[in-house]
């Protein structure tokens, strides 16, 4: 995921300490590919093997249960926008893409403070960018350009580096059969995310 704009809605510190009492939470909303048990399985198995592989990485590991694609992100808010999650709704609503396959068949790095070691396809399916090309019109139609990348390299993170950043390496490649998009709400700093809908892919 790419650099966010900061939240809009989450009170900040001002200069004289009149500020929140106590930590606001910040919630988090975006839309995603979540893998079935069977692909999840295979990604921890490539996990695993990137830390025997790769100990220099020296990294947090996510815990497999959060593996996901994100397709678009939509905002950190100080509560969970009604408003916000009926826009991307009618969105997904209107979404006409048949299932498909998409190939994970290396791991790499993004440069960052944390560098996210994430796994990649070499080829993008043309169906999967199709998906992120009509979900984002639907939901610039809807209002919700705000956080909206120009461009898409759908990616899977597994870990933070505290420093390395992971060259490309090849992995037993995981064939994922995309069937579905979900919207998931986070708090974060807390383990749970709330799947709040799904759509099926179909034509």
């Amino acid at each position: 995921m790419a650099n966010r704009k900061p939240p809009t809605d989450i009170p900040q510190l001002d200069l004289l300490g009149g500020a929140h009492a106590g930590p606001v939470e910040v919630h988090r909303l975006f839309l995603a590919l979540i893998p079935d048990e069977s692909v999840r399985t295979r990604l921890t198995a490539v996990a695993d093997a990137l830390k025997t592989q790769c100990p220099e990485l020296r990294a947090r590991w996510v815990n497999p249960a959060r593996y996901h694609a994100t397709l678009h992100f939509l905002g950190d808010y100080s509560m969970l926008r009604p408003d916000i999650v009926a826009a991307t709704k009618a969105a997904a609503d209107s979404i006409r893409v048949a299932p498909f396959v998409w190939t994970l068949d290396h791991a790499a790095g993004f440069h960052g403070r944390q560098p996210p070691c994430v796994l990649r396809s070499s080829v993008i399916p043309e169906s999967l960018q199709r998906l992120w090309q009509d979900l984002r019109r639907g939901l610039l139609l809807a209002g919700q350009g705000g956080y909206l990348e120009r461009t898409f390299m759908p990616h899977v993170t597994l870990a933070y580096s505290h420093a390395v950043l992971l060259q490309p390496t090849a992995i037993d490649p995981v064939s994922w059969r995309v069937d579905e998009i979900a919207l998931i709400h986070g708090v974060v700093g807390q383990p749970q995310q709330q799947v709040l809908a799904r759509w099926p892919l179909h034509d």
